[in-house]
């Protein structure tokens, strides 16, 4: 707009006053909506002409700081809801990642004000390190969104986010620091807000379920301090990434190539605690006092460390078997009730399979096999789902789980599954004490008859509960021995099998 005597900008939020009125009427109770506004008002701000550049960064920070407990809230619900309606999840994922992608190209634009020599930018460069460290947030979190949903990750971003840590470098700002959100402890600095997106990204969350995924990402904010970061290779060091290529960070397998942008890093001595922090959840059977864990279950903690630890080291983590590259289909029916009606048993009147899919097996090993998913039907790929698998021509299934997910795009996946067993069984169970109560489940034998898995439905298991089925002449009794494995749908139970000649 044309301003012929001066002035303000004509914006709604040119005048902090009436800016800050405006975000206090926001609705406080639906959530969904006032991060709606929010996302607009960062957008309409950001762009608007005629605002001084302190002037705009003094209204984007006020609208971030007001947007920090509604994305807290949002967040909560999501990694609450374990098995969300596709709506629901929807509406979650694009209200969080919607405002952390729009947040992240605003305070970047603001950035490249300073990088241009844009004219009154020095005039703001008080805020500068402020600035700077709220973008590299900004673009991790939007980062770590993208691989709540196993991706796909746009690598651009990466660009963004590596050219903004430089430009901290070249300000010899990296290491400056500043409190991010008022009336929030502790400090940060734009090196810190780098460690932690660059860690985040090594720490293979493909691997891991949402809460998984968001468990790691408080410990690594825990650990960071201690991270070490370098323009060369060291033992120490076990991932690196260039700041002038649109790259995802990667693990040092050889030397990388050297440049004036080349940084690598490792987790430094936090290796030692989080082996110490192992021993002690493992000993005690409870989480400890650690901030980062935060009342969560010993068992998601125990996971989440032991992964941690295991991708952090500097030698890398060895596959238990060798694998082979093949070509070949696979059938594949998921979830409980999918396995179950694959096999046999369940209501379902699918009897051609008509939900199933088709999988391209590209490589297999004693453990299990990595695939690619070329269509997708519906929004159900997820970390620990249960699998039935059927090799192309054959008449047998298998049964796994879900352990990696990288989706390639919209209905595009590779994924990595661990082999359960290559002859589930289908079987309904007497449960002992209780009168004509049958419970279906899926037998997995052990090759040396020791022990046996039972794959149940939630809320089946029952530590005191024997389960019986009969074969033939003999009674064959399960003696529970403890729960090995939880997904949204389904037990995974370990049981002792005895049998008693009829």
């Amino acid at each position: 707009m044309l301003k012929l005597f001066g002035g303000k900008p004509d914006h709604p939020m040119s005048d902090p006053k009436e800016a800050r009125r405006i975000l206090d009427q926001l609705p406080a109770q639906d959530h969904f909506k006032s991060l709606e506004e929010l996302t607009h008002w960062l957008e309409s701000v950001g762009a608007a002409e005629g605002f001084k550049p302190e002037a705009r960064l003094q209204i984007l920070f006020m609208i971030d700081e007001a947007a920090q407990p509604r994305l807290r809230r949002l967040a909560k619900d999501y990694l609450a809801a374990e098995r969300p309606s596709r709506f629901q999840e929807n509406r979650l994922w694009s209200a969080l990642h919607g405002y952390w992608r729009q947040a992240g190209m605003t305070f970047a634009r603001a950035v490249d004000q300073f990088v241009q020599g844009a004219k009154g930018a020095e005039s703001a460069k008080a805020s500068l390190a402020l600035l700077l460290v709220r973008t590299l947030r900004c673009l991790a979190q939007q980062i770590k969104w993208m691989h709540m949903r196993y991706g796909p990750i746009d690598t651009s971003i990466w660009k963004v986010f590596h050219g903004v840590y430089a430009y901290s470098e070249i300000r010899q700002l990296a290491q400056a620091k500043v409190t991010v959100y008022p009336g929030t402890p502790g400090e940060a600095t734009p090196q810190l807000e780098f460690l932690k997106g660059v860690m985040f990204s090594a720490s293979s969350p493909d691997c891991l379920l949402p809460a998984e995924a968001d468990l790691a990402e408080r410990l690594i904010a825990e650990f960071a301090p201690r991270f070490t970061l370098a323009p060369a290779p060291a033992p120490e060091h076990a991932y690196w990434t260039d700041l002038a290529k649109a790259m995802a960070p990667a693990r040092i397998s050889r030397t990388p190539p050297s440049g004036p942008g080349l940084r690598c890093f490792g987790a430094g001595t936090t290796l030692a605690d989080l082996n110490e922090l192992i021993e002690r959840i493992y000993t005690s059977g409870a989480v400890t006092s650690n901030a980062s864990l935060g009342g969560s279950e010993p068992e998601l903690a125990l996971g989440v460390l032991r992964h941690l630890a295991r991708v952090w080291s500097p030698q890398p983590p060895e596959r238990k078997a060798q694998r082979h590259s093949v070509k070949s289909r696979l059938s594949v029916a998921h979830g409980y009730d999918g396995v179950v009606g694959a096999l046999g048993g369940g209501d379902s009147l699918d009897f051609d399979l008509q939900g199933s899919e088709s999988w391209i097996v590209e490589n297999v090993s004693a453990g299990g096999f990595g695939a690619v998913v070329p269509q997708l039907k519906g929004d159900w790929l997820r970390v620990g789902e249960l699998v039935a698998l059927q090799p192309e021509g054959g008449n047998n299934w298998l049964l796994g789980l879900v352990r990696r997910v990288n989706k390639m795009g919209p209905q595009q996946a590779r994924v990595g599954i661990e082999t359960l067993s290559r002859a589930p069984e289908f079987a309904r169970f007497a449960v002992a004490g209780t009168a004509g109560a049958a419970e279906q489940g899926v037998l997995l034998k052990s090759a040396d008859g020791a022990e046996s898995r039972i794959v149940l439905k939630p809320g089946i298991y029952a530590p005191m509960q024997n389960l019986e089925v009969r074969r033939g002449e003999r009674q064959h009794v399960y003696i529970p021995q403890g729960i090995a494995e939880r997904g949204a749908d389904y037990e995974i139970a370990r049981f002792r099998e005895m049998i008693r000649e009829s």
